[in-house]
């Protein structure tokens, strides 16, 4: 390490995840977020990496900042100017840009551009553009008309030179790398500051133990920026990050592979967190993502919960196994939902599904009808909805743009919450009407007591836990009127941080409103939580009393294909389990039920 007398120059590198706009042109930001960004931390740790090795000079010191502006205010004035103190030595990074965030972020590049200070724009926005679409669209052209870079792609064995040529002012208007695939095997692995993971709820971290999907959705960009094969870190890789986090304190952690359960070396992975736990006494906390044959895994369920997984999310979709179809999402299988479902909830584990709404077949009437089978027949926990949307990087977006088919063209709106193209069943304002009774409908008082007592019928584990994900699920949407994913704890706004084109309200109009805003807010809260408190401790006391089943908890039988809804209330469920009788007796010679296909 060298004296701070032999530094001479001080590059100015300023990482920067962006938020994007609520539909009052206020960035969405909170005191504390609930999503880390995995984008940010390997970008980070690819940057410390870099300033380790001196690798601007022996005489060049490179500072680092790393700002989520989900839980951080960016104060583009006071960044400029510290550039500026270093003779405009330095660069910003706008890092794991997504769709609904490039027009945050382009308002952003504009005036860091306009003080002529390099700016770099990557994630999946511009990823999947570049990746499908044959001719670079007009945003991601404007970017690079004022003077940014455009990175497509993964950094990993690239950032380097990325550095050095802002360094030297050689930056190239757009690196692609996304036919280009690095391995990310002994690669620097993700990490951020602790004073940086301490804005996100309970203070957890992100890592990606491995990249790529070998499915065929066709509303999923992944498989088109991170491929189809995958690529892991290994199992040394995993321990080293998780030490070096729990020597800060930070021993919670998001796994973000798409499909943690498709893995190979998941089995290795959970072995070494296993030993951590259950040797030296270490508390993991683990959210994982995984598909919904992960139980056919052997021991992968048994060994999560030993891991310290404690919440999962499954990718459920849809129970008309023709929307599925359509979707190209052909590894769902309606009879696999039940088996896997009271696998995860045997485990104590809290179980989150997704569920897309707007697929072709799709009316406001068949949807509400099936978040009712779902309530009745599935044990899930927590269900989050999402609209279909043509993300850009999507085979859905291509297609349409390919059709000339009308598109939203404000990015902004592109974040799974809004209506952004036609649907033939539905209106624009029915479909979005319907995304938000779905919430009303799922979380409702009766079905979130059921929630507990399914929870305590099965011992009891996560209940407290439980509460604070029932509220932030029911309460994000009616409540700060964002998808639970983009909401946090203390909504933050600022005056001057507003959507360029809308006026700056005067300070009169604002801060009495806003104060208004978070006292009601508070009491909505409040008033949730106390309800949630009397209906664990009601299920809890039920409980003691009258041991609680119902259809969703039931062990899987040979006969329930014939009475559940879930495979009797249309057509296309009653085909798939038909195929899949089928198929089972072929391959096993004697009469099958579709659970032990």
């Amino acid at each position: 390490m060298l004296a701070p007398s032999a530094i001479k120059r001080r590059f100015q590198l300023v990482l920067i995840k962006p938020s994007h706009y609520d539909d009052d042109g206020y960035v969405v930001q909170w005191r504390i977020s609930l999503i880390p960004s995995n984008s940010l931390s390997c970008v980070y740790a690819l940057a410390r990496d870099a300033a380790d090795r001196r690798l601007l000079g022996p005489e060049v010191e490179i500072d680092i900042s790393a700002c989520d502006e989900t839980n951080t205010r960016v104060q583009v004035g006071g960044i400029i100017d510290r550039i500026r103190q270093h003779d405009g030595f330095g660069m910003v990074g706008l890092i794991g840009v997504q769709s609904n965030q490039f027009p945050r972020a382009m308002d952003m590049a504009r005036r860091f551009r306009a003080a002529d200070i390099p700016v770099v724009i990557g994630g999946f926005h511009v990823s999947g553009l570049l990746a499908m679409i044959p001719e670079m669209p007009a945003d991601l052209r404007e970017a690079v008309d004022i003077g940014c870079t455009l990175f497509a792609g993964e950094a990993e064995g690239r950032f380097d030179d990325i550095l050095q040529a802002a360094a030297t002012r050689t930056l190239k208007p757009v690196y692609d790398f996304v036919n280009d695939l690095p391995d990310i095997e002994a690669a620097p692995t993700p990490f951020l500051p602790r004073d940086t993971i301490e804005r996100v709820y309970e203070s957890y971290a992100s890592f990606d133990a491995g990249r790529g999907c070998p499915f065929q959705c066709s509303f999923c960009t992944i498989i088109n920026v991170q491929g189809r094969k995958s690529r892991r870190r290994s199992p040394d890789d995993i321990e080293r990050l998780v030490r070096r986090h729990l020597a800060d304190g930070i021993h919670r952690f998001f796994i973000t592979d798409d499909n943690f359960a498709r893995n190979k070396d998941w089995e290795q992975i959970f072995d070494r967190l296993i030993e951590l736990r259950e040797r030296d006494n270490i508390k993991l906390r683990l959210i994982i993502q995984v598909d919904t044959a992960c139980h056919k895994l052997p021991n992968f369920i048994e060994k999560a919960a030993r891991a310290g997984v404690h919440k999962v999310f499954i990718g459920l979709e849809n129970i008309n196994p023709d929307n599925l179809l359509g979707a190209k999402k052909r590894q769902n299988k309606i009879t696999d939902y039940r088996k896997m479902m009271l696998a995860w909830k045997n485990a104590g584990v809290i179980l989150y599904a997704g569920y897309i709404l707007g697929f072709p077949n799709d009316t406001p009437e068949s949807i509400l009808q099936d978040i009712e089978i779902i309530k009745k027949e599935l044990p899930i926990d927590i269900l989050e909805f999402f609209c279909l949307t043509p993300l850009p990087g999507s085979e859905d977006h291509k297609l349409l743009w390919q059709k000339g088919v009308w598109m939203d063209p404000d990015m902004n709106k592109y974040d799974l919450e809004h209506v952004t193209t036609g649907h033939a069943r539905m209106t624009h304002d029915q479909w979005l009407e319907v995304y938000r009774q779905a919430w009303s409908a799922y979380y409702t008082r009766e079905h979130m007591l059921t929630v507990f007592r399914r929870t305590y019928a099965l011992g009891g584990r996560g209940a407290p836990r439980l509460m604070t994900v029932l509220a932030a699920f029911s309460l994000a949407v009616p409540v700060e009127g964002v998808h639970p994913l983009q909401a946090g704890f203390l909504r933050l706004k600022y005056r001057r941080d507003r959507r360029p084109g809308l006026p700056v309200e005067p300070a009169w109009k604002f801060y009495p409103r806003y104060a208004w805003d978070l006292v009601s807010k508070s009491v909505r809260v409040g008033a949730r939580w106390l309800e949630l408190e009397r209906l664990r401790r009601q299920a809890r006391a039920e409980q003691k009393l009258n041991p609680y089943m119902d259809a969703a908890l039931t062990p899987v039988s040979d006969d329930e294909t014939e009475t559940l809804e879930l495979f009797t209330h249309n057509q296309a469920a009653r085909d798939q389990v038909a195929h899949v009788r089928k198929v089972s007796e072929l391959t096993s010679g004697k009469v099958p039920t579709p659970h032990h296909a």
